[in-house]
């Protein structure tokens, strides 16, 4: 009892002890004496207190003047320590010393006084901020902070930035300090800016030199709107390539859907319906090996391109012979069966798994895009589909080109009875056929899942579309299916700006019916006796 009370006694007195060093160690630290400049009701002396730290060289100048704009530098009220608060949930914060970046505690908010800025100093440490960035020895972080600085430039900075231009090795930071500085002078009314701002697709640019454009002063005015009129036009045409993208993109994943589709229907005359649900299955397929793998989106997506292909391909041979081999030579009859087939693989989704849509997560090397200018950024998951419809489309070629399978696939399209004669087994090759088309649609839908939620009725936004491609390019047609799902993609990005979604649709299936009365065998029509009669 004596010790406890003995090595209380003494670590009181320790304490006790330490205190006023703590204390006297603060204020012998420069730092200190910065903080407690901001802590005053003038705000332009807190404009000058920001100044001053900023040009302090102290290595934790940036992380003050963060946490200020941020709300969270406070001080408390018995003490006057400045502190940093982690998070302002509750009744009590917990906090880190503001000068030494240590472990505060828990300080109950009523305790703590915040360090008040408005909106003119906000804009201030933005600015100040991205200054200090300015001389990061990363490339990147300069380029953020100049980035950052476009139309923020003051009469403060504009010295300091002409200053970093001379500095500045890398050259597209260079030419956004340039920039950053020129929208301030122009704006200031200097003609002779106006010519670095030229070509600039930035939205800060357009703004500071419409205002120049609409300047008293007759010379500024002429060369301001000369410089918005070349970027008008640059900006046009950045919209087409942009339209462009978007249809080639939209057309990819029409010729993913219905390539599957012009390989059954060429070789068998079959219309399937359920085509559409078949790459809901290879939708879904890529949800579940998600489910399998999770916290890896991105090997689950890697393995999805092989098990959804193999889901449809089973899913399809299951249809051809259960359904379709029953049926051949009545194409009305193959119709309706398929599009029962289709109604009973959605409901069997929707009771085994949900009725509710499905997010498929989008792995990192996927996200994002990838910026050309200030104006043009491609998505990079619509690049890849892209990409990936390629790589299906050059896959099938040579399988229908390079493998026994494909010419006799060939065979029985051209002339299904000399085939037979032949000793080829159209019945095998139909099977094949089957499984191969339905497969190619579990890998759209691996890509759809990319691009869209995943849901029992996925497949029906794409099925009709898709007879609409194999019929305009050319039923059973590789390369006619390509030609016509790129060009329809890019026709209905085209017309819905203007036109709308639904008018878009409409327009485009009136054309393709125009188009069929001039050529009723497609784009590439078919070869063989088998497409003369």
């Amino acid at each position: 009892m004596r010790i406890t009370r003995f090595l209380t006694a003494w670590l009181t007195v320790l304490l006790l002890a330490w205190l006023p060093l703590a204390a006297l160690a603060q204020q012998d630290d420069p730092g200190q004496a910065l903080l407690e400049s901001l802590d005053t009701r003038a705000y332009d002396d807190k404009a000058a207190a920001i100044q001053t730290i900023a040009a302090s060289e102290d290595e934790r100048a940036r992380r003050w003047l963060e946490t200020l704009l941020d709300g969270k530098l406070q001080r408390h009220k018995d003490t006057g320590r400045f502190v940093i608060v982690i998070d302002n949930s509750g009744r009590n914060w917990p906090a880190i010393d503001a000068l030494t970046f240590e472990d505060a505690g828990e300080i109950s908010r009523r305790d703590l006084d915040r360090i008040g800025i408005n909106n003119a100093l906000r804009n201030q440490l933005r600015s100040v901020l991205a200054v200090i960035d300015l001389y990061a020895e990363s490339a990147d972080v300069r380029l953020a902070s100049a980035m950052r600085l476009l139309g923020e430039v003051d009469e403060t900075l504009a010295g300091s930035i002409d200053d970093l231009i001379e500095e500045e090795p890398d050259a597209e930071v260079r030419r956004r300090l340039t920039q950053a500085l020129a929208i301030y002078r122009v704006e200031n009314g200097e003609t002779e800016a106006v010519e670095a701002l030229a070509g600039s697709l930035h939205p800060r640019v357009r703004v500071a030199l419409g205002r120049a454009a609409a300047s008293d002063d007759p010379i500024l005015a002429q060369s301001a709107q000369a410089g918005l009129d070349d970027i008008e036009q640059n900006l046009r045409i950045n919209r087409a390539a942009e339209t462009l993208y978007f249809g080639l993109s939209m057309g990819s994943v029409l010729v993913l859907a219905a390539i599957g589709l012009a390989i059954t229907f060429g070789v068998m005359g079959v219309i399937n319906m359920a085509h559409g649900e078949l790459m809901m299955l290879g939708a879904y397929t890529t949800w579940a090996m998600q489910q399998l793998l999770p916290g890896q989106p991105g090997l689950a997506l890697i393995l999805s391109i092989p098990a959804g292909f193999l889901v449809a391909a089973l899913a399809g041979v299951a249809i051809e012979r259960s359904v379709i081999q029953f049926l051949k030579g009545r194409p009305l009859e193959t119709l309706l069966a398929t599009f029962g087939v289709s109604l009973i693989l959605q409901q069997l989704v929707r009771t085994v798994i949900s009725p509710l849509n499905r997010t498929v997560i989008t792995p990192e090397w996927m996200s994002g895009s990838l910026v050309l200018n200030d104006a043009l950024s491609l998505t990079l998951n619509r690049l890849y589909v892209m990409g990936f419809a390629l790589v299906v489309f050059v896959g099938l070629m040579l399988i229908m080109r390079r493998t026994r399978l494909g010419l006799e696939v060939r065979a029985v399209t051209q002339n299904r009875a000399m085939a037979r004669s032949m000793g080829i087994r159209a019945t095998r090759v139909d099977i094949m056929t089957f499984a191969l088309g339905s497969g190619v649609a579990g890998l759209a839908g691996v890509a759809l899942s990319q691009l869209t939620n995943v849901g029992p009725n996925l497949g029906q936004s794409y099925i009709i579309d898709s007879f609409m491609v194999v019929v305009f390019g050319g039923v059973g047609n590789l390369w006619g299916t390509l030609v016509a799902g790129l060009s329809l993609g890019v026709i209905n990005q085209v017309l819905e700006p203007w036109a709308g979604a639904v008018l878009a649709k409409i327009m485009v299936l009136v054309f393709i019916i125009l188009f069929i009365q001039k050529r009723p065998r497609g784009l590439f029509p078919q070869k063989g006796r088998a497409a003369e009669g």
